[in-house]
């Protein structure tokens, strides 16, 4: 039994060289036993190649991955069932580009020993273009205020955790949903906590992300939003819309009937168009609703006969 680092990587051979030694060094002298994995996401570069050299000298070094990308949700949630399969004590993880500092490891495993289940190592000090800055400190307030977590640094990539919360997180993890793990082990009921720590600028190459993977993440606010209210319930959601739809519509209708009996002309005029949209769609989303609830139904009741 032993701490587990999960390095997610893509194309990072030449930040590896440097990265794998820094954490070993660190983790070893927290954790003699520790262990170091690194998930390679379908790179083309010489990675492989570099974790071979790397593991000659670094016993504790292992590598498993596959051919093409997958994304980042996958490289995770691979590397948390490789640990949680050897029974590690704690599992963390930290990205491959060189901006997590590995000095830190002691501070963010400490915070699981004061009883946390998850600690974030906060990047309160970024040192990133200041596009990136800007976005993200806009992700960081949207995503607090959305899903009432406590944190300044949601999406940071260096992450210590229990084996219990990994092993409740990562069947939720598809898409670009990691960078929402905070949110999850909040909303799953594990105390989550935040430890600052030191943030560098990348060491090699360019980062894999986009100016558009702020409206990205924005989509996965929205669905893990939708997911924390109305994953049980969710005819409450397109239920009250649709009703409110329909409401509005008849409403509109009644006004137009009136309208009609004083003699007025309805026919061509664009609100009766509207009216009967809005009561159609809303019979839709009620329906759309009970379909959704037979589903969850489905589902729980296939979840007790196991």
């Amino acid at each position: 039994m032993a701490t587990w680092v999960v390095v997610p990587a893509l194309n990072e051979a030449s930040n590896l060289r440097v990265v794998i030694p820094d954490i070993a060094e660190h983790l070893l002298a927290v954790d003699g036993a520790g262990q170091i994995l690194v998930i390679d996401d379908g790179s083309t570069d010489d990675t492989q190649a570099v974790i071979a050299e790397l593991q000659q000298s670094l016993p504790c070094l292992h590598v498993d991955g596959w051919r093409r990308n997958r994304g980042k949700a996958a490289a995770l949630r691979q590397g948390f069932q490789a640990a949680l399969d050897a029974d590690a004590t704690a599992i963390v993880m930290m990205d491959a580009d060189g901006q997590d500092d590995p000095s830190e490891l002691p501070r963010v495993l400490g915070a699981l020993s004061a009883g946390s289940d998850l600690a974030t190592g906060a990047r309160l000090e970024r040192n990133d273009r200041p596009v990136k800055r800007w976005t993200s400190k806009m992700y960081n307030w949207g995503t607090a205020k959305l899903s009432g977590t406590p944190g300044r640094d949601f999406n940071s990539g260096f992450k210590a955790m229990t084996p219990d919360t990994a092993a409740a997180i990562s069947p939720m993890l598809y898409g670009e949903l990691y960078r929402y793990i905070t949110v999850i082990a909040h909303w799953l009921g594990f105390e989550v906590t935040e430890v600052p720590v030191q943030h560098h600028a990348r060491l090699h190459g360019k980062t894999k992300y986009g100016v558009n993977r702020f409206w990205r993440g924005l989509l996965d606010l929205m669905t893990v939003r939708f997911l924390m209210s109305y994953e049980h319930r969710p005819s409450h959601l397109f239920g009250g819309l649709g009703i409110i739809s329909i409401l509005v519509g008849l409403v509109m209708l009644a006004y137009l009937l009136i309208q009609r009996l004083t003699g007025e002309t309805i026919g061509d005029r664009p609100m009766l168009i509207v009216a009967v949209l809005l009561v159609v769609v809303g019979v839709q989303a009620l329906l759309f609703g009970l379909l959704a609830e037979l589903i969850v139904y489905a589902r729980q009741r296939g979840n007790s006969a196991r």
